[in-house]
């Protein structure tokens, strides 16, 4: 059977090869997981399960390979030879190929999939999961909220599917708890990896009057940056890259995730359930990441108290999967 593997893959395999003393023990349970990514590593979404997956590996509670870059001709493919190569556990984003990948899944019951989708799961061993960090990308709003001078707010997304209108509309409820008259604009560049787009989006914003921007997309600080606006990163945090312009970023942590449905494969569990909630804030799976440089005390002290009361379970951050105006 042929390997399907990318440059990258057959680098990190001969990483693997490196003298014992650089490689953490490996658990006699240890179980190995196959990550199929659609677009490349360095994209904000795949690079936090990326480095959930890798942190797990460095643990030694998994074995990780991955492809990246797969199209959607090749993805039920790629996820037939992992399963043939042994793989416990196979990673992927069945987002557009959601019946190719049930049906690869149907054919290796004895095989564990997690797979990001808006559907949910199937039978004992095909699991999904949503991103979620809509609270810290409402704690976000909730800062920008008091900064704007316009009182217009931009937002920058890739597909209007829910988990990304969520996001977005999460951001603007906590604009809106502190800044009721708040207008926004929004639009979707139509990719998920597409720096140039989406900063031509932040522009054109801009350029209508936005002064706060919403990065759901890589290359919304960009156009941010160049005119001399605010701009908040999803994700991961993008502060050190856009000092001045980012002054605060909606974490997302994968690797709750990443636990839960390990420890159910080392278990024996069915996994054919949904891995969403473990991307929530009372689970670590979503945090805040800010600069208190220019924002009033007050300001801090009102978010802070919102996520306090998140974390507890006081405060539900209302989901809305409606396509943003």
């Amino acid at each position: 059977m042929k390997m399907f593997l990318t440059r990258r893959h057959v680098i990190a395999m001969a990483a693997s090869m490196l003298p014992m003393l650089a490689v953490p023990a490996l658990a006699a349970d240890t179980i190995k997981v196959a990550g199929i990514h659609a677009s490349p590593v360095e994209n904000a979404w795949n690079s936090r399960i990326h480095e959930a997956l890798q942190s797990a590996a460095n643990d030694g509670v998994i074995e990780y390979v991955f492809s990246e870059g797969v199209s959607g001709t090749d993805y039920a493919r790629a996820m037939r030879e992992y399963a043939e190569q042994g793989a416990d556990l196979i990673w992927g984003e069945s987002y557009a190929v959601e019946n190719e990948a049930r049906q690869v899944a149907a054919d290796y019951p004895e095989v564990a999939f997690l797979m990001g989708s808006s559907g949910g799961p199937v039978g004992d061993n095909f699991g999904v999961f949503g991103t979620r960090n809509h609270e810290a990308a409402y704690l976000a709003g909730m800062l920008a909220g008091t900064l704007s001078k316009s009182n217009t707010f931009g937002s920058v997304g890739g597909y209007p599917i829910p988990e990304v209108n969520l996001l977005i509309n999460a951001f603007r409820g906590g604009v809106k708890e502190v800044n009721p008259d708040a207008k926004f604009l929004n639009g979707f560049i139509g990719a998920w990896f597409d720096p140039p787009k989406a900063k031509e989006a932040a522009i054109a914003q801009i350029n209508a009057g936005a002064d706060v921007v919403f990065g759901e997309r890589i290359g919304t600080a960009d156009g941010a940056k160049e005119n001399g606006v605010l701009a908040i990163g999803s994700l991961i945090d993008y502060t050190p890259r856009y000092p001045g312009t980012v002054f605060a970023n909606a974490i997302w942590n994968f690797r709750p995730t990443v636990d839960a449905i390990v420890a159910d494969v080392k278990a024996g569990n069915p996994v054919g359930k949904d891995y969403t909630e473990f991307s929530f804030m009372k689970h670590g799976g979503n945090d805040i990441i800010f600069v208190p440089d220019g924002l009033s005390a007050e300001a801090i002290a009102a978010m802070e108290a919102k996520r306090e009361a998140i974390k507890a379970g006081t405060f539900e951050v209302p989901i809305d999967n409606n396509e943003p105006s």
